[in-house]
């Protein structure tokens, strides 16, 4: 894939992520919310500019920044958005100012390492935001699907190991 078409994916997913997290949603509690980290994965380990071959040690050492960063996101993000349950039992997200800033350090932090990959001259390429989004996207899921109890069992006690969240003020 090119890396215009992946600029593309990358800027889509963010914009999407970004313009939803402040709207309530539900938090799915299908199996499938791994679905678009390992999408981006995919993509990702396809590209061959994962690691700068002329700069490996450098590469490789921004890369795992890279995915820090997007770890570290994703918990910042799962943990300042509010979570809820409604009285049928959905569980809902919604990003707060705190997530604001969470995503603003963020892309801040990733900017400085691709500043500080091209003051090394390390070729940075899409793959690697991809990974670290992938990241981003996968722990906040996970998270955010523990934080609201999915798949918590009751072993045939309705709601008997089920505590609920506190209620949305809004």
């Amino acid at each position: 894939m090119s890396g215009l078409t992946n600029a593309v994916v990358i800027c889509a997913v963010v914009v999407l992520v970004i313009a939803r997290q402040f709207k309530a949603q539900q938090i799915g509690t299908d199996r499938r919310w791994w679905v678009i980290p390992a999408v981006l994965v995919f993509l990702a380990v396809r590209e061959p500019d994962v690691i700068d071959h002329h700069h490996q040690a450098a590469s490789v050492a921004l890369l795992v920044a890279e995915l820090l960063v997007g770890l570290a996101m994703g918990v910042g993000w799962a943990r300042t958005s509010h979570v809820w349950t409604e009285a049928d039992g959905t569980a809902w997200s919604k990003g707060t100012k705190a997530t604001a800033l969470v995503w603003a350090v963020g892309i801040g932090l990733r900017a400085g390492l691709f500043g500080l990959g091209a003051v090394l001259d390390v070729r940075q390429g899409s793959a690697t935001l991809m990974l670290a989004l992938a990241a981003t996207l996968l722990v906040r899921s996970g998270l955010l699907l523990q934080r609201a109890g999915a798949g918590r069992r009751t072993y045939g006690v309705a709601g008997a190991a089920y505590e609920p969240l506190r209620k949305d003020p809004v």
